[in-house]
């Protein structure tokens, strides 16, 4: 097989499934475990009217305890497959496996997941593509550069389907925090999309928004939507430290060139209010959506700006029903529908 036939899908190109995690201890939501468990009840019953929800519980024990649950609030069970395996964390759009397509094949990409090169338990969650490509039957592929192994979160990268991507200077390219992959050049990581991903053409962001534990993922800054249009969040208070930074991408996304030559077409979307925790900014964004079969899942934030968001979603997306999904607890864990979701391309 030539590297040429390798193709990362776009989200909303049809699936299979969701990739999802079900929280077994709330280390990631201090003091919210209990109301966790019942937003991601609802997250797996709002995605299993569309499609299949693969859901990865720890154990035997939590899979009786989960499936009690689904049945108390009414999901559709038929479209619930569990996987065994235990996991530090249930962020799976990290430590899962990014499915591409390679001809007319799938096959799985494993991006050596290592806690987002910040927290040091993440040796259960380097075993989830292993598992969840055995279920699938997809073959699985180490992603390996000049002799070892690289280290991508699938929340750092965003594809059109027809080989550009989009992902963040911040996460990628930061000499000394959070460092994935020491002394990669653009070129080096552009390399590796290309061979891996069939990607010809990298539009490169500067920083994420303040808050984001993983250092600037590309999913709370700014997506594809369709081939050619991104939607991406805009501050448009200038006192707030996150308007110098995205108007920075808003300028980069204006000069930016698509894989055809063309200038994507750039739509602006809210941010909330800033939320906050203790001391900590969390990193509540419209942008970290995901797109499913006939169907669009929005975090909301108990904010003025929810109904704006949705509504510019609902115009992206004509086709799809727009669903706005309460992530006031999930955010405590710094992240939300999109973090927590991989999609598996059908």
């Amino acid at each position: 097989m030539t590297e040429n036939n390798r193709r990362f899908p776009a989200e909303w190109e049809k699936q299979q499934g969701i990739l999802l995690c079900f929280p077994h201890n709330g280390k990631d939501w201090p003091g919210k475990y209990e109301a966790i468990q019942w937003a991601f009840v609802e997250f797996i019953k709002k995605v299993a009217i569309y499609e299949t929800v693969f859901l990865v519980v720890a154990d035997e024990k939590l899979k009786e305890k989960v499936t009690e649950m689904l049945e108390r609030a009414r999901v559709n069970l038929n479209n619930l497959s569990f996987i065994i395996q235990k996991t530090n964390r249930s962020w799976m759009r990290d430590s899962g496996p990014i499915v591409i397509k390679n001809g007319e094949i799938r096959e799985a990409l494993n991006f050596n997941f290592n806690g987002w090169a910040k927290y040091k338990n993440y040796q259960l969650d380097k075993h989830v593509p292993d598992t969840v490509a055995n279920f699938l039957d997809i073959p699985l592929t180490q992603v390996i550069y000049k002799g070892k192994p690289v280290i991508v979160e699938g929340g750092a990268i965003d594809s059109n389907g027809k080989g550009t991507l989009l992902t963040s200077e911040e996460c990628l390219m930061h000499s000394d925090i959070q460092v994935r992959n020491p002394h990669f050049t653009k070129a080096d990581y552009e390399a590796v999309f290309k061979e891996y991903m069939g990607i010809t053409n990298v539009i490169w962001l500067g920083d994420g928004i303040e808050g984001d534990d993983t250092h600037g993922h590309i999913d709370d800054l700014c997506r594809f939507i369709n081939e050619d249009t991104i939607v991406t969040i805009v501050e448009t208070d200038p006192k707030d430290n996150n308007y110098a930074p995205l108007q920075d991408n808003l300028k980069r996304l204006q000069n930016a060139k698509l894989e055809n030559g063309k200038s994507p077409i750039i739509v602006a979307l809210p941010m909330p209010k800033r939320l906050d925790f203790e001391d900590l900014r969390l990193p509540a964004s419209y942008a970290n959506f995901l797109i499913l079969n006939k169907c669009v899942l929005v975090p909301t934030f108990n904010d003025p700006n929810d109904r704006k968001a949705l509504n510019i979603l609902a115009e992206c997306f004509p086709d799809r029903e727009i669903i706005g999904i309460s992530a006031i607890d999930l955010i405590w864990g710094f992240g939300t529908l999109h973090c927590l979701s991989q999609q598996i391309p059908a």
